[in-house]
């Protein structure tokens, strides 16, 4: 993974508070493109193991079928109300399917990590609910940019 951030390297994240927000935030938007060309985002929740972000989501949904189409990805997950509290991280990539789809459970020990973390995360519960209708996506990285605004009064 590469960061190719050459403008406002003074107030990107370091390497510890990129994975300490990643790890704390809940909500992303992602970006998808269709068969036309068209942009599309949406907001999903996310786990972040250190190395990717995992998105659980609908098999059914634009999204999926776009990525199905065309997996190149760019993610968006940010925070903060006043300008001086503003705080973000983009990644971009491919996205890559990962277990059955969509989930209902079966075996996938490349997914034990993430269904663990998404499942404390957003559920508070230690194993990973499956309803049928949702799957998996991970996006490592190739770029990453990042802004925390809040180092702007340190400048």
């Amino acid at each position: 993974m590469a960061v190719t951030q050459r403008r406002g390297r003074r107030i990107m994240m370091t390497p510890g508070e990129l994975d300490a927000f990643l790890t704390e935030q809940r909500t992303c938007r992602v970006a998808t493109v269709s068969a036309d060309g068209r942009p599309h985002v949406s907001a999903l929740w996310f786990a972040w193991d250190g190395t990717s972000l995992w998105l659980y989501s609908i098999t059914r949904s634009r999204r999926w079928a776009e990525l199905r189409h065309d997996p190149r990805v760019a993610v968006v997950i940010d925070d903060g109300d006043e300008y001086g509290e503003l705080r973000g991280v983009e990644l971009s990539g491919t996205a890559a399917f990962v277990g059955e789809a969509p989930r209902t459970g079966e075996p996938c020990p490349e997914l034990d990590v993430a269904e663990r973390l998404f499942a404390r995360k957003n559920f508070a519960m230690d194993e990973m609910p499956h309803d049928g209708r949702h799957a998996w996506l991970r996006l490592t990285p190739d770029t990453i940019a990042s802004w925390d605004f809040r180092k702007l009064s340190g400048l």
